[in-house]
């Protein structure tokens, strides 16, 4: 059984970027820092803040750098089975 969301893909990604540019800011880790801790470049940095825009390995490189790839990690490591059959198909 899906589990129904009010929210777009395109909402989501832009919530996301919102997230981490806050976590930037709250260490006053400026764009031009975040790219050279990360590896991500700085157009790359710049369109996912304003977009929501990014490939997952860049994302992943951004939380390291940001002391948040737990976050990352545990991604979909919570989904409950939703039938018996998910149990058994698992297997």
């Amino acid at each position: 059984m899906q589990k129904l969301t009010w929210e777009t893909a395109d909402e989501i990604t832009i919530n996301t970027a919102k997230k981490i540019t806050k976590i930037r800011k709250r260490k006053s880790i400026s764009q031009q820092k975040l790219e050279v801790l990360s590896g991500v470049s700085l157009g790359s940095i710049k369109r996912f803040e304003n977009t929501g825009q990014i490939s997952f390995l860049s994302l992943t490189k951004i939380a390291m750098a940001l002391g948040c790839i737990d976050e990352i990690k545990n991604l979909f490591d919570n989904i409950p089975y939703a039938s018996i059959e998910e149990v058994i198909n698992e297997k």
